[in-house]
Parts: C-alpha cells; structure tokens; sequence
C-alpha cells in the first residue's frame, strides 16, 4: 500500500505577490494531486468488510474488533480472541500434559491457575457401573502386589497292611507213637509262620513355595508425564 504525497504546496502561494506567474493554481498541478490521491486509495482496503490479499498484518499496537467465540469465517482474530478460545478449550478441571517441558501451563498458555496433578499415578476413565471408578478422582490401587492368605494343604497315606514271613523245615517222627526206641523214625516237612508286622515306614510331605516377592511389582508399563490440573 502506499500513502499520498502532496506534490504542490497550495499555500504557499497564497503568500506570493500579484502577478507572480507561481501564484497561479495551474490545472496539471491540480491533476497531479487528483491522481496521486487516486493512486493511494487504490491500494488502501475498505473500511467496512474489507478484503485482504497477500499477507495482511496488523500494525504494532493495533485493536480490532474482538469476534464471538465459536465464529467460524474468515475474519480477523485478535490475540483476545484467541485467548478466549484457548481458555474455552481448558475450563476449570480440564488436564494438560507435556512429555517434556515442566513449566506450569498458566505459563506457557497464559492463563488460569493450574496445579501438578496425579504424581506417581496412571489416568483410569469414569465408569459409573464400577464402584471403584464411579467418582471423579477417586483413587485406589497399590505399587505392592498383594496376596490373599492361604495355605496348601498336602495328603500322604501309606498303605502298609502288615506282612508274615514263612519258614520251612523238617519235623521228625516214629512208627510207633511215642517210642522213639522201637519206632522207626521218619521226616515230615512243615511250615513255620513268623508274626505279622509292619515295616515302621514314615513319610513326610512339603509344598514349595513358589513366585517373587511383591514389592512395586504391580506397575503396568508405564512413561512419565508432566500433569496438570486445571483449578481456576
């Protein structure tokens, strides 16, 4: 754009003497006035709904017309604007996380007051049909892992019913009962049973203990984030 330049002094003439031949408002220094002016309007935008072409920008200091929020056009949108829109996006209780820089978002967004949030815990979705998620914030869980008391029970039977041993020998005898001087004496093989008993066997049974112990070993895999919470 460019800007008008005055090309002839009018008043300057008005301080020469009569009949001074500068005096004189000729018609071309009037035409070259006229067109100078045509030259920088044309290059100047409207005042009302003008159109942009290029790269417009705003001169340092400048104040527009704030837009409503929610406009969809292609309208100008001052830095109040934007503002306001950036905050719509993160009302009170909203959350911004960053993976890297720890800078509270009040100011790195430039407004709101926002505190660290969540430290050493994972984000779990509201679920209104489980009473362990059912409230807003509503914490739980532990980094140890936890088991139930209990014991094994173990069963060992020994089936031993008792066992005899037998024992083979030779029984004399006679002819004649009860002479063993007349009698002829002969042999007859017998059986001998010893008593019953049992072996005395013991057993004794153990359950190994198995797993590791449970301390910070109920951690999902997890990165480290900077939270924080919107408060107001």
């Amino acid at each position: 754009m460019s800007n008008y330049t005055k090309s002839t002094n009018f008043a300057t003439k008005d301080a020469l003497a009569s009949g001074n031949p500068l005096k004189i408002v000729k018609g071309t220094e009037i035409d070259t006035e006229f067109n100078n002016i045509a030259t920088a309007i044309a290059t100047k935008a409207d005042l009302a709904s003008p159109t942009f072409t290029g790269t417009p920008s705003l001169p340092t200091g400048t104040t527009a017309v704030t837009q409503s929020f929610g406009t969809s056009s292609t309208t100008l949108a001052t830095t109040a604007f934007v503002q306001a829109a950036l905050a719509a996006l993160h009302p009170v209780g909203s959350i911004y996380i960053n993976a890297t820089n720890s800078t509270n978002p009040g100011t790195l967004l430039g407004f709101g007051t926002w505190t660290a949030f969540g430290a050493g815990r994972v984000l779990v979705g509201f679920n209104a049909s489980n009473t362990l998620f059912d409230t807003a914030e509503e914490t739980g869980g532990s980094a140890d892992a936890i088991t139930v008391s209990h014991t094994h029970t173990a069963t060992t039977t020994i089936t031993d019913p008792g066992h005899i041993h037998s024992i083979n020998a030779y029984q004399a005898g006679y002819d004649v009962p009860n002479d063993r001087v007349a009698g002829d004496a002969w042999n007859t093989a017998v059986t001998y049973n010893t008593n019953s008993a049992t072996t005395g066997i013991t057993a004794s049974t153990s359950v190994a203990s198995s797993g590791s112990s449970g301390t910070n070993a109920n951690y999902q895999p997890y990165i480290t984030v900077y939270i924080w919470k919107r408060t107001a």
